[in-house]
């Protein structure tokens, strides 16, 4: 959540230029747009649904990722190699992009809304206001829109970060990097971002674009269909540069974080 504050504002550059009906905009831009035409605070719109979602997702990813690596730890009596890691942050990525779906598709939304014409606009005061007006004029099924491109980037996500800052942090080691240190866990978790973020990108803008649609008429594949037809399959990588701006320092600032909890133990057996 702490990463969340410090990203949001490109993270909402880069879900309005993964929805933008033209490509072409930049990063920069995009900010300057936002700040120009809407106002400095509203680089921070849909803050509330992103660090629910930060508290739902991460810490489920997170928390069964290092919970499977114990119990298996504990069974095998050695550390796991990368193809037991793998299957461990694809089900915990799995587990946190269900978890998490609810709040994702409010923060879409709330990101996004000022781009939309004043007439489209949801309004939504907060994410628990999101929460209850999208299940009243929806129904609950639409709190799960993008479910599956969700699953899809939450393994992916998981996959390529976790186990990439891991296997990073010890290749860093056995370059003689002290593992204590936090520069170690900076050029860990830096690599970890470029990877994630490249190999996200495509299951990110699809899971964009099917939760900020109005309505449950369009199908996943419909929508996928039209964006290929229209755009070409080079908009599953719009918003790869924001994406990577954004997702680079969010990963260095979580993995920090996360050091720092494991050097005290916090939520660790004792």
């Amino acid at each position: 959540m702490i990463a969340c504050v410090c990203t949001h504002p490109l993270d909402l550059a880069k879900v309005r230029l993964q929805t933008a009906a033209k490509p072409g905009q930049g990063l920069v831009s995009m900010v300057w747009h936002i700040i120009r035409d809407e106002g400095f605070f509203k680089i921070y719109s849909g803050l509330s649904a992103s660090l629910l979602r930060q508290a739902t997702y991460s810490t489920t990813r997170f928390g069964v990722y290092e919970w499977l690596k114990d119990e298996y730890i504990a069974y095998a009596h050695a550390q796991p190699t990368t193809i037991v890691l793998l299957p461990m942050s694809m089900t915990a990525g799995a587990l946190g992009g269900l978890v998490g779906n609810p709040s994702d598709v409010v923060n879409i939304r709330m990101q996004n809304d000022r781009s939309l014409p004043a007439d489209q606009r949801r309004n939504y005061r907060n994410v628990f206001d999101g929460f209850y007006r999208i299940t009243k004029s929806e129904g609950v099924a639409s709190l799960f829109r993008g479910l599956g491109p969700n699953l899809t980037r939450g393994v992916l996500m998981t996959a390529s970060q976790v186990v990439t800052y891991d296997l990073a942090k010890d290749l860093l080691v056995k370059l003689k990097m002290d593992p204590a240190k936090k520069s170690t866990h900076f050029s860990a978790s830096l690599l970890a971002g470029l990877v994630a973020t490249t190999v996200c990108s495509p299951a990110d803008v699809v899971k964009t674009r099917i939760m900020n649609a109005k309505g449950s008429k369009d199908s996943a594949v419909h929508i996928l269909t039209n964006a290929v037809r229209q755009e070409g399959v080079s908009f599953m990588f719009r918003g790869w540069l924001p994406s990577f701006i954004r997702l680079g320092p969010h990963t260095i600032v979580t993995f920090l974080a996360l050091e720092q909890l494991r050097k005290y133990r916090v939520g660790m057996r004792s």
